[in-house]
């Protein structure tokens, strides 16, 4: 069944209507040709569509980005790379179903491959506690990033989170250290780092696989320090001026380009991801490819001190 955002209705409505006129054609219990209306309602559906999806607002983007349909990290996984061997655990306390990870090939390149996952039902989501990694699952992401350092593999990492768990469990385990060597651990990485934010990029559950020379994202997803419902609780204290902290926090693909926090934008189809998955994964190969080859062509030092630059530059300040 396909999941309607609430943006979307307008086009709900015109989709019910041209079923219901089908149906009635179909059935010939009317002998009256509903060809013209039907015309005339699928024009209206395209002309509504690119009307709503060619001016979403931040909040719908996000809204977008969080779409249950949307293609998650195992699904690009699947598309995008030739081969994929899942590797588990931390190696200290357990294997965190939120991250995923393992070897991989690219046209015969050989690669190691993380990832936030989420669910796509009751189950899933309780297994893959809805993206939100803990501590096990950042030293997991380490465990195998440091691995594919030792073996010379460059390292894409997909981010879809609405970020770390923020549990008891998680803090016992100490979640903030466990991002914290992530960032530093990452920055000293010597291999390539490419991140694409394919959904939700929030806070240091993002950040904590998200330290790379290039950061891609797609289209619809966003990247943000918090939640636009966290923001306007803490700036607004309403849930009203949710849709304002979305746009105060310039969070969408094309703000975060202008502001120079990520280097490129993988393209969707009309309505999203989820309405055409082999066409965005084929656009984000090519991504990888072309990125990788950059990439691989500078040295080690020169590679290294271009991702501490970048990360030092982030951001826009005034000194009084």
């Amino acid at each position: 069944m396909k999941h309607t955002l609430e943006f979307e209705k307008p086009i709900a409505e015109l989709q019910k209507k041209l079923e219901e006129l089908k149906s009635h054609e179909a059935s010939g219990s009317l002998s009256v040709s509903f060809q013209e209306e039907i015309a005339l309602i699928e024009n209206k559906i395209r002309e509504t569509r690119e009307t709503i999806f060619s001016n979403l607002t931040a909040h719908q983007r996000v809204m977008l980005a969080r779409h249950p349909q949307r293609p998650y990290t195992l699904d690009y996984i699947h598309h995008v790379f030739d081969h994929f061997e899942e590797l588990h655990g931390d190696r200290l306390f357990a294997d965190d179903r939120a991250m995923v990870g393992g070897f991989a090939t690219l046209d015969g390149q050989k690669l190691m491959v993380i990832g936030t996952q989420k669910g796509r039902d009751t189950k899933e989501n309780i297994l893959r506690n809805f993206g939100s990694a803990h501590p096990e699952g950042y030293r997991k992401a380490m465990r195998l990033m440091k691995m594919a350092d030792k073996f010379g593999l460059p390292i894409v990492a997909f981010i879809d989170t609405a970020g770390a768990y923020p549990g008891i469990g998680a803090e016992e385990r100490h979640i903030a250290e466990a991002i914290a060597v992530n960032l530093r651990e990452m920055m000293l990485l010597e291999v390539p780092v490419l991140a694409v934010v394919i959904g939700e990029g929030g806070s240091g559950g993002a950040l904590g696989i998200g330290v790379a020379d290039q950061v891609m994202i797609l289209e619809n997803a966003y990247y943000s320090v918090i939640s636009p419902e966290g923001c306007a609780a803490i700036l607004w204290k309403s849930s009203e001026a949710v849709p304002k902290a979305a746009e105060s926090l310039r969070i969408t693909a094309d703000q975060l380009e202008a502001l120079k926090l990520i280097d490129q934008i993988i393209p969707e189809p009309l309505g999203g991801a989820q309405n055409g998955v082999e066409e965005v994964a084929e656009a984000m190969k090519e991504v990888i490819k072309t990125s990788l080859s950059s990439l691989e062509a500078m040295s080690t030092e020169a590679r290294m001190q271009a991702r501490y630059d970048r990360f030092r530059n982030l951001g826009q300040f005034v000194e009084s």
